[in-house]
């Protein structure tokens, strides 16, 4: 089940997703997520909201964790994001069910709770490449 219905997620990727991807790989606390396509082996990419916890970084699941990139992203063990500028690595990626939704900023920490997000998905950032 996911907390946000489906249909605003097919709406945020037709419209939101288009204007949101020029502005966020440059703000704080987004990041454009790049992923394979587990089936295709296409490039595709999300815009999220992106934590950073301890040495690695957080997503909260606002679509479910049954959602497309999350799938991807698992089956692959890893994706990359661009975020402040940056290219970073991402691997390990682990489900997290967490209902208090601890590792969240206060703020972000009531948001998901109101929205009944209590999933995420947790990645270490792998070392640059060569």
């Amino acid at each position: 089940m996911s907390p946000l219905p489906r249909w605003l997620g097919r709406a945020n990727r037709l419209v939101l997703n288009r204007v949101m991807g020029l502005v966020a790989p440059r703000l704080p606390g987004f990041a454009v997520l790049t992923h394979v396509g587990r089936r295709s082996g296409r490039q595709y990419s999300a815009v999220v909201n992106i934590f950073r916890v301890g040495p690695g970084y957080r997503v909260a699941l606002t679509y479910g964790r049954e959602a497309d990139w999350v799938r991807n992203v698992l089956a692959a063990g890893g994706c990359w994001i661009t975020t402040r500028g940056r290219r970073v690595e991402l691997g390990e990626p682990r489900l997290v069910h967490d209902p208090v939704v601890a590792w969240a900023p206060p703020v972000v920490r009531e948001l998901l709770g109101l929205l009944d997000v209590p999933d995420s998905l947790s990645f270490t950032i792998r070392p640059p490449r060569g």
